[in-house]
């Protein structure tokens, strides 16, 4: 996507009321300069700007702080480190560690990602958050796109909600879905993808996200409910992780069929 393309969909999106916007997917940092130019733009539109990155450009202290010094410059609110034993295959963890200490000197908002399956392989990785005293939030890694093929152990949780805030994605060739974890990832029936800006404007798209009842009822009644009113089994429920639970209810074309016409009235009954 090239930069005036770029400037010129923000700018819609302020139009249409989005208040914030997360530069991720790959790593937005190989496009610097025309990052920095998206972040001003956001800045001068009141829009709140958070960049998600692996670190790979803090490889010391004073690049780090050079770096994080002209996003502040350009008016950037928060970053984001990704962390975890699959991106420090690739990144040191130093790395993550200047970035850190640069925006805490900068004075930016920043909070480590800690992606991880809560295996004992991630003991050392969490402590070494711990032991330099970073801001870390553990997030289950999802199992879509390269992480579909990581090995992983069953599980069994509490009996939870899982609604989904559901924040719209925007991909580079201008597809946009519903969902930013892995709705881009259900082939099956696409259940996510809201459409394309090729074709229809950023009001157009945001409309049908908030006009569709079936993503209405994830947001508020939750994906463990709509499984339960699905015939999903308790016991089965718990089994299931938040995305892949998902991907059981609305990448069946059988089941999103049933669900789409529930969604418009006994699902909306299904509260207590």
């Amino acid at each position: 996507m090239e930069l005036a393309q770029a400037q010129e969909i923000i700018i819609e999106m302020a139009a249409a009321g989005v208040s914030g916007i997360s530069f991720t997917a790959g790593e937005p940092f190989i496009y610097f300069q025309d990052l920095l130019e998206l972040v001003a733009l956001c800045s001068r539109l009141k829009m709140y700007t958070r960049i998600v990155t692996n670190s790979y450009w803090a490889k010391s202290p004073e690049q780090a702080l050079e770096h994080v010094l002209s996003l502040k410059q350009f008016g950037l609110c928060q970053l984001r480190l990704s962390y975890s034993r699959w991106h420090q295959q690739h990144v040191s963890r130093e790395n993550v560690l200047n970035a850190a200490r640069a925006c805490k000197v900068a004075g930016i908002s920043y909070f480590v990602s800690f992606v991880t399956d809560f295996s004992n392989e991630d003991d050392s990785y969490e402590q070494f958050l711990r032991d330099n005293i970073l801001m870390f939030f553990p997030e289950p890694v999802i199992y879509a796109g390269r992480a579909e093929s990581f090995g992983r152990d069953a599980i069994f949780t509490d009996y939870q909600d899982n609604r989904c805030a559901m924040n719209p994605y925007l991909t580079p060739d201008l597809t946009m879905y519903a969902c930013c974890d892995a709705g881009s990832h259900f082939k099956t029936t696409d259940f996510f993808k809201l459409g394309s800006l090729k074709n229809e404007s950023i009001k157009q798209l945001f409309e049908k996200s908030e006009s569709c009842q079936l993503f209405n009822a994830i947001r508020s009644l939750g994906i463990t409910t709509i499984a339960s009113f699905a015939g999903f089994k308790a016991r089965d429920i718990v089994t299931y992780r938040k995305c892949e639970l998902c991907r059981q209810l609305f990448d069946s074309p059988e089941m999103l069929k049933k669900l789409k016409i529930a969604a418009e009235g006994e699902l909306q009954q299904w509260t207590r």
